[in-house]
């Protein structure tokens, strides 16, 4: 181990890490632009298009648990390596694939490459990097993260607009080829210190109850909260996962150490991460819509327009990087939430008529503070981990960014559309026509043109923008509520080291 933390190799094998989640980000948005494409050449249904998208989804959340298990048992290198072949495989069958049980199917086995590859990726940081460098490296690997996702939208528009559908999962094989050659190169072998029996129960537990909760989170955005299978599989992910915790608490070698939580560093960091995934989502669906649906732009120039927040989230990471050793990381962590409040306010005052200069600066403010808060939070989290659990507490700390990006965006898509379908007139307007505004602004937007109506279209854009200016004002407050809960709970490095009870490192 300490022959590869003085080594120059560590910063190359990080830049193979990076590209490899990278790869996973680019495939949780790329797809979107495609689905038009998708539904003709395949004679998808609507049903089938949306689970083009959540077979990916509910995989990767209901995997990530027992993929860092795994990673524990077998060694980060080895889960690392196959996860990617796993991936590589799965993006050439998705690109051959000829009907939509056999896309499904090949997004599914994606999914599970991606929650394998998280984890071991995640886990290499502390090998590779000693105590006073993770933080830097810890900067780069979430930059790569967050960069996948705004990418996929411009990327995949380039290449459906040159090529047919099947080259946004090409696009994946020669990342997938050099990162493969590189990791069995170049890495460090790493074959575990996990032997104990697995957690069969805990596995099925965590997965079952995650992929309920996913699945009925994300028909909630569709359905809403009063479906009943929408309530039918939350009910059931609550009811799993607390039999998960019960299990992990009997178990003689439990699939999650609830050990881990006793270290407040862990416990706090992972939360608060999983806080900005909650708060920052509400931009990712948000800014798409309005650049479409108000401003009229296509997919393209949105994803180009949401670059500022990856601009920001870079100038983030800098900042915070030369600042965290003066100021320690719990200052770093309520600067960057400050920052994100107060750049969601100031998006919360979004009107129809604004200009993108005014967003582009609101959008890059909210990334300088993700910038700060995300990597310093999530490097917490992993420094309060031993070796011999890097894995699983890796994982874990991934599952909660996951669960928490997805109740994000239900939660604040329904606020959104709560505030539309408020703010809708459909006075005079009934049968599918009324159904059809109420459903989306897309379709709201659609139904003025038809009608030829002017100030019904003014009234659906103004209607959205309020929807959108309420789930950003709701957005701007779990910014508030993870900064008053790092300053009311998380603890310094040092005064973590100091104080009696609250050790840096759990042990297990």
């Amino acid at each position: 181990m300490n022959g590869i933390q003085n080594s120059s190799r560590r910063w190359w094998i990080l830049g193979v890490l990076a590209l490899s989640m990278l790869v996973i980000g680019l495939d949780m948005t790329v797809l979107n632009l495609a689905m038009p494409v998708l539904a003709d050449e395949l004679h998808a249904t609507t049903s089938q298009l949306q689970w083009f998208a959540n077979a990916y989804n509910l995989v990767l959340a209901a995997a990530l648990l027992p993929a860092g298990l795994l990673g524990d048992r077998f060694g980060s290198k080895r889960i690392l390596l196959s996860a990617l072949l796993l991936f590589g495989g799965a993006s050439l069958a998705c690109a051959l694939a000829e009907d939509s049980g056999f896309l499904i199917a090949g997004r599914a086995v994606l999914g599970l490459g991606a929650a394998l590859m998280m984890p071991a990726s995640l886990s290499m940081l502390p090998v590779l990097f000693k105590e006073e460098e993770r933080p830097k490296a810890m900067r780069i690997w979430v930059t790569a993260t967050a960069l996948g996702m705004p990418l996929g939208p411009i990327l995949g528009g380039w290449l459906l607009d040159e090529y047919a559908w099947g080259s946004i999962f090409w696009m994946n094989i020669p990342i997938v080829a050099i990162s493969s050659i590189a990791v069995a190169l170049m890495f460090p072998r790493s074959d575990g210190g996990n032997r104990n029996r697995a957690d069969i129960p805990g596995i099925l537990l965590s997965s079952g109850g995650l992929a309920a909760l996913t699945y009925g989170v994300t028909r909630s955005g569709d359905e809403g909260w009063g479906d009943e299978l929408t309530i039918l599989f939350v009910a059931a992910s609550v009811l799993l996962l607390i039999a998960f915790v019960w299990r992990q608490r009997k178990a003689s070698h439990p699939l999650v150490p609830l050990a881990l939580f006793r270290a407040r560093r862990f416990a706090w960091g992972a939360s608060l991460a999983t806080l900005v995934n909650s708060a920052m989502f509400g931009v990712l669906f948000g800014l798409p819509l309005f650049f479409q649906a108000v401003n009229g732009v296509n997919s393209q120039t949105t994803g180009l327009r949401i670059l500022p927040l990856i601009g920001g989230l870079i100038v983030g990471a800098q900042l915070s990087g030369k600042l965290i050793a003066r100021l320690g990381d719990k200052a770093i962590v309520a600067i960057g939430f400050s920052l994100m409040a107060i750049g969601l306010g100031l998006g919360a005052l979004t009107d129809v008529s604004t200009g993108y200069v005014y967003i582009a600066c609101w959008v890059a403010l909210g990334g300088v503070g993700i910038g700060f808060a995300l990597p310093a939070a999530m490097d917490a989290a992993l420094g309060a981990l031993p070796a011999e659990s890097s894995g699983i507490g890796s994982a874990l700390t991934m599952a909660m960014r996951q669960v928490g990006g997805t109740l994000g965006v239900a939660l604040l898509g329904a606020i959104l559309n709560a505030a539309y379908r408020r703010d809708l007139p459909i006075d005079g307007i009934t049968g599918e026509a009324a159904e059809a505004m109420r459903s989306n602004v897309t379709s709201g937007i659609a139904v003025a043109r038809q009608l030829n109506s002017a100030d019904l279209l003014a009234s659906v854009r103004g209607a959205f923008v309020s929807g959108m200016d309420a789930m950003l004002w709701a957005s701007g407050s779990i910014a508030v509520l993870g900064l008053l809960l790092t300053l009311a709970f998380m603890t310094n490095k040092k005064k973590a080291n100091a104080t009696s009870g609250t050790s840096d490192q759990v042990n297990l």
